[in-house]
């Protein structure tokens, strides 16, 4: 029985970097993926882009109302790869678990775990309950220390409002932050305690 994976990571951790490579070792093995991404993310459109530059087409763009099952060909495919998990719909990850499950094909899930909120995303919540393992991507923050917060900023200034989802590099930016950092720069809570 495969199983369903969740590697999440603060931004700029390498997610979609990682996600290529599995890709590409698979493909070199003569192995045919599956890549899918939620199309609510409007970064490369039909394309997952890395920032080193790295790009691919999609085989799926999956809109949140959407049934993933229907639109999959399972004939001789080895694995299903999944950028930017953390904008599906907790449903669409309950369809993931149990294609990992019934059709014994593994499923990897890239994506973040919190918002710029701090905030589970509904994806991310869904996969920590149901995902067979968890695997945090590391990044390291502008001081220097593990990163796992996702700061947003708009006109280059630190936001704690605004819609959940603001795409990085359309309507927004982001820099990853160690708690510190965030405490710091984003809630604006003395740190001399």
């Amino acid at each position: 029985m495969s199983k369903l994976y969740f590697r999440f990571g603060a931004m700029n951790c390498g997610k979609t970097t990682a996600l290529l490579q599995v890709a590409h070792n698979y493909e070199e093995k003569g192995m045919k993926v599956l890549v899918i991404k939620p199309s609510i993310d409007k970064k490369g459109n039909k394309k997952i882009v890395s920032r080193l530059g790295v790009e691919r087409k999609v085989d799926i763009l999956l809109s949140p109302s959407e049934k993933l099952t229907p639109k999959i060909d399972f004939n001789n495919l080895s694995c299903i790869l999944v950028d930017e998990v953390q904008f599906m719909k907790s449903s669409q990850i309950k369809e993931l678990w149990i294609i990992a499950k019934l059709k014994d094909i593994p499923v990897i899930c890239y994506g973040l775990k919190t918002n710029f909120k701090g905030k589970l995303f509904e994806g991310s919540k869904a996969l920590i309950e149901v995902a067979d393992e968890l695997e945090e991507l590391i990044t390291i923050c502008k001081c220097g220390k593990r990163a796992k917060f996702n700061a947003r900023l708009i006109d280059g200034k630190y936001t704690k409002v605004g819609d959940e989802v603001a795409i990085d590099g359309l309507d927004a930016s982001y820099e990853p932050l160690c708690g510190k950092c965030y405490i710091k720069q984003v809630l604006k809570i003395n740190t001399n305690l």
